[in-house]
């Protein structure tokens, strides 16, 4: 089912395409982590992506949670914007020789990553309270928070050490 096929008639059928859509990005979040924990040089860099691992593992059983409630099967469908982020992130971070810019090319990748996130958890959260799904709508928003939660601490790295040593 492509965004706009005809298959998504009505708003409860994109919340469910869109839960897809965030099913299948956590999964490929979980696989690009652990390269950029071992990229990092900068401890608390890499502290925050090993937590953000374990968060992402425990998104992806909420979401799966989400779609039990509405009663449909966790289902992935391919999710082309998180591809191309994680594709631009690796590309860029292969061609950083300096560990200390490399860091600060790893903050900005994952910002992205979360940028989209919160994006997707913040429209699925709205469109669940649109369809009364207040159950769905709770454990999304409570994502979402945690991915907020996420950028304000990378972005808190990049400014306390990060981009200094970078510069």
């Amino acid at each position: 089912m492509g965004l706009f096929s005809k298959d998504i008639k009505t708003l409860d059928d994109l919340f469910v395409h869109t839960l897809q859509d965030i099913y299948y990005a956590e999964h490929q979040i979980k696989k690009a982590l652990p390269d950029m924990m071992e990229k990092a040089s900068d401890p608390q860099l890499k502290q925050a992506f090993k937590k953000h691992l374990g968060e992402t593992e425990e998104q992806i059983k909420l979401v799966e949670k989400v779609f039990g409630l509405h009663g449909h099967k966790p289902k992935e469908v391919t999710c082309p914007a998180i591809n191309g982020i994680i594709d631009e992130a690796q590309d860029i971070t292969s061609d950083v020789a300096d560990k200390k810019v490399l860091d600060a090319a790893l903050i900005a990748a994952a910002q992205a990553v979360e940028h989209y996130e919160i994006n997707r958890y913040g429209t699925l959260t709205a469109w669940a309270k649109q369809l009364g799904r207040e159950d769905s709508a709770a454990i999304l928003h409570q994502i979402l928070e945690q991915e907020k939660a996420t950028d304000v601490t990378l972005n808190g790295i990049a400014k306390s050490s990060v981009n200094t040593k970078a510069a």
